[in-house]
């Protein structure tokens, strides 16, 4: 692996957004956070597990793949900051063993539907009328590539939520234009982060190989990665905290892929 890239930052870009990022304490999520916050931003972040150390004003413990945990949510951020002028749906993830189709169960689809959907489309529900009150916002679903090319191995469910999370952006980026909010996905490929590493142990424990064994078949899986690496979670950040700046003012209803050239067609 290359070194973590770091970027120059203007540190008033953000000023006096208020930022709502889910999924905030590890990963991408941190990186975005992290971001946005260094940027002048006043973030508010959720995720199950405790905050740790974080960039943000404001932590939220929930579970956004319920509908309590998404009320939860958006209650505080709403009564913490006032408002958010700013959403990235960065929660997601997957559970699912090997073993293909055959191997997920009805529980294990809802799990992920929930969480790589339902949590999105519930918070936009719960915050958005505010940001439509005011005529402006900027949202940010992210997807994955794997609802272009989903690996068939483990992570069916996964990519089909994927794929209907970037159908529904594109719906809403539709009805919420012509009210000043704009919406965008961006679609990463293999990202190195803990998740990432998790799921390659689970598919060697599945497979009873080793996790280099594992790493290569998920990359024999996508086809190989051109630029010969996983994106570390900074430069996905770097990509969002574009998207929703007012550098972007005249980009909407897109979805941006960061695969370091991974998906091999147009």
């Amino acid at each position: 692996m290359t070194v973590q890239p770091k970027f120059t930052v203007d540190d008033q870009e953000f000023a006096g957004k208020r930022v709502l990022v889910t999924g905030g304490t590890k990963g991408t999520g941190e990186a975005i956070v992290h971001r946005l916050a260094v940027a002048g931003a006043t973030v508010a972040t959720t995720a199950r597990s405790a905050a740790g150390t974080l960039s943000s004003k404001l932590f939220v413990q929930a579970d956004v793949s319920t509908l309590e945990g998404a009320m939860t949510v958006a209650a505080a951020a709403i009564d913490g900051l006032g408002g958010i002028d700013i959403i990235v749906h960065s929660v997601g993830g997957s559970k699912s063993p090997g073993g293909g189709f055959a191997a997920l169960s009805d529980q294990i689809w809802q799990d992920e539907f929930s969480l790589n959907l339902l949590a999105a489309v519930r918070l936009d529900r719960l915050l958005i009328p505010q940001m439509v009150e005011r005529g402006s916002g900027s949202i940010v679903h992210v997807s994955s590539i794997q609802r272009r090319l989903p690996l068939h191995e483990s992570t069916i469910a996964y990519a089909a939520a994927k794929a209907a999370l970037s159908t529904y952006s594109k719906a809403l980026s539709k009805e919420l234009g012509p009210k000043g909010i704009r919406v965008n996905a961006v679609a990463p490929g293999w990202i190195h982060t803990t998740a990432s590493e998790a799921m390659v142990k689970r598919l060697a424990a599945h497979a009873g190989s080793d996790e280099e064994t594992a790493r290569q078949g998920i990359m024999d899986a996508l086809g190989g990665i051109p630029i010969g690496r996983p994106a570390w979670p900074q430069e996905v950040a770097e990509l969002i905290a574009f998207l929703v700046s007012d550098r972007a003012a005249a980009i909407h209803g897109a979805e941006y892929v960061i695969d370091g050239g991974t998906i091999p067609t147009v």
